[in-house]
């Protein structure tokens, strides 16, 4: 089964002059924990609930002024959507991450996240393994 299959293709954005408070709105409204940062549809960033946490509010920055670019991801791994199901789950694994923005001719056109990868029956696996990886580095900080 490809990415494009399974991948969200309805996807909130913000921009990096955005706010972090405004992000933090569009997760609640999303019931999210991470969106992209994108200069019209490139993705330059990403910008996760850790994110605000760590790199906002434990430091005591104003959420209201503090913007996006400030304390976004800006290394990002993308996928294709016409990648494996299965090679997007090791990628994942091997990379840390939750939530694997998808694009395709530089334009972001998806996110697949681990829930969805978990959904896949042939791909449950790796998903689990995924999983299991990010857990183990969560707990060694």
């Amino acid at each position: 089964m490809k990415v494009k299959d399974i991948m969200t293709k309805d996807i909130a954005s913000l921009r990096s002059d955005d706010s972090i408070a405004h992000a933090a709105q569009l997760m609640k409204q999303y019931d999210c924990g991470s969106i992209p940062v994108c200069t019209d549809d490139k993705i330059i960033g990403i910008v996760t609930d850790r994110d605000i946490a760590v790199r906002s509010v434990a430091s005591g920055q104003n959420t209201e002024k503090q913007k996006v670019c400030d304390i976004m991801t800006k290394d990002i791994v993308f996928g294709n959507p016409d990648m494996s199901v299965n090679d997007a789950a090791r990628i994942m694994s091997d990379r840390q991450i939750r939530r694997l923005p998808i694009v395709d001719n530089n334009s972001l056109v998806g996110i697949v996240a681990l829930g969805d990868i978990s959904l896949e029956p042939t791909a449950q696996d790796n998903a689990e393994d995924a999983l299991k990886n990010i857990s183990e580095h969560c707990h060694r900080m």
